[in-house]
């Protein structure tokens, strides 16, 4: 079982706390990181290629012309696909790349994604995010303390106003509550800073 230093906002130790071993130190299954990172692109993903069929071009809905006895092929509508700026036959239609991927396979992953950011030295438990105010400049005085910078990933729970308004500025930073952490965040922070509440109850809910 794993035991993490816990640290407060001045970067200085102030505990410990023992974490679960099948979710902080489990192996790390890059495939399964693969497969989580990639389900998540397909969800961001916006689908939005469009073209036109034959009931959505602009043009009048006229027959061109009689159907017999001018000698040219018959033609109902001048939006026909057979025409210059008529519809378009099977073009790209909005679609959603979403699918779903097995709960299971999302649950190794985000434990092999917490496991490779705490033996990277990447992942740190903070004591608790009380902040004296909701301004910008306190959250960053700590960031700077704690040695965070570019990309931050906080995770934290409950209502914590001055840490919301403070953070919500700051560029790189992106603050969520545990049970909305996922491997594509995780992955992609360079600093990943849990409340000690939030890594418990991570510990808790992931070793089930």
């Amino acid at each position: 079982m794993p035991s993490v230093d816990i640290i407060n906002l001045n970067n200085e130790k102030v505990g410990q706390v023992d974490l679960s071993d099948e979710v902080f130190a489990a192996e790390v299954n890059e495939d399964l990181l693969y497969e989580a990172v990639r389900h998540s692109q397909a969800g961001l993903r916006s689908g939005t290629a469009k073209t036109k069929t034959r009931h959505e071009v602009s043009g009048s809905g006229k027959k061109l012309w009689k159907q017999k006895g001018t000698g040219r092929a018959r033609m109902g509508s001048i939006r026909s696909p057979l025409w210059r700026h008529g519809g378009t036959t099977h073009g790209p239609q909005p679609r959603d790349y979403s699918y779903k991927l097995p709960r299971k396979m999302l649950l190794g992953a985000l434990r092999s994604a917490l496991s490779a950011k705490l033996r990277d030295g990447e992942l740190r438990v903070i004591q608790s995010f009380s902040l004296s105010d909701h301004k910008t400049r306190s959250f960053q005085a700590a960031l700077n303390k704690l040695q965070a910078a570019a990309k931050v990933l906080v995770v934290d729970n409950g209502e914590n106003r001055n840490l919301a308004l403070g953070s919500r500025n700051v560029p790189g930073v992106k603050l969520m509550a545990s049970k909305d952490v996922n491997v594509y965040d995780l992955l992609g922070a360079r600093h990943v800073l849990l409340s000690e509440e939030a890594a418990r109850k991570l510990s808790e809910a992931l070793s089930q």
